[in-house]
């Protein structure tokens, strides 16, 4: 059978999501907990990558396990609080989903959204998931900027060197800032993201709010394919994936 898991996490403690040696990740915590539960080998197949720091408001993974006759009951809050139980604190499964056989928790889904926080004034209990920036920004520039990101579809100057995708193309359908007192929040969708995109549009975009750069410069970027072009990362700390929509996921 096969089931998806959906799943949020704390990144901070974690070298991101993917099983790397030598580093603790979320995919091996989930990975050791399913297959203590289920005393089974579980291998957990994720929607995609979130970095050393980056943090995860929604998140899926695919695995597949042996039915037997006397099997967990794996879409039970039973199982589900089995499960939490044997994560870490900062890693809690809202939910497992049956699904078909095909289905894939990486190349089926349709929209992902992230979100990236920025904080103006020292606050204890934003550390480690926020960036603070104290530098005035222009709100209206960013977001001019960032409207004119939609009409492109190649992504190379924001994305990692090296990194092994066949295309670099992806359609963005919002980009968009908005403001609360001294809380400031980046909103971006897209059907696929490219390794530390969104972390190099926000620093580029935070350039053009400090008056750097102007708004226009983002199309000479963009057309210029060139990752040196760009501004520089933003800290992992503030970048958050919210969303991923599955055409068969309610």
């Amino acid at each position: 059978m096969r089931y998806f898991a959906e799943l949020a996490y704390d990144g901070t403690s974690f070298h991101g999501w993917q099983i790397q040696p030598n580093a603790y990740t979320v995919q091996e915590a989930l990975d050791k907990a399913l297959s203590t539960i289920l005393r089974q080998k579980i291998e957990t197949l994720g929607c995609g990558r979130t970095d050393t720091g980056v943090h995860a408001n929604e998140f899926f993974a695919h695995f597949n396990a042996v039915s037997e006759p006397h099997h967990h009951d794996l879409l039970s809050r039973k199982f589900l609080n089995s499960l939490n139980s044997l994560l870490p604190y900062q890693v809690a499964v809202k939910r497992i989903i049956e699904t078909g056989p095909q289905a894939h928790a990486r190349f089926d889904a349709t929209l992902r959204s992230y979100e990236y926080h920025i904080h103006r004034h020292k606050d204890p209990f934003k550390y480690n998931r926020s960036w603070l920036l104290q530098d005035k920004l222009d709100i209206e520039k960013m977001n001019q900027a960032a409207q004119y990101m939609m009409s492109y579809t190649d992504f190379s100057a924001f994305s990692k060197s090296n990194t092994q995708v066949f295309t670099n193309n992806c359609k963005i359908t919002r980009a968009l800032w908005i403001e609360r007192d001294d809380h400031l929040v980046f909103h971006i969708s897209a059907d696929r993201f490219l390794r530390n995109m969104v972390r190099a549009i926000v620093g580029t975009l935070v350039l053009i709010g400090k008056g750097i750069t102007p708004p226009e410069s983002i199309h000479d970027i963009i057309k210029s394919k060139n990752r040196s072009n760009a501004g520089s990362s933003v800290p992992a700390c503030g970048l958050y994936l919210t969303e991923v929509k599955y055409p068969y996921i309610t």
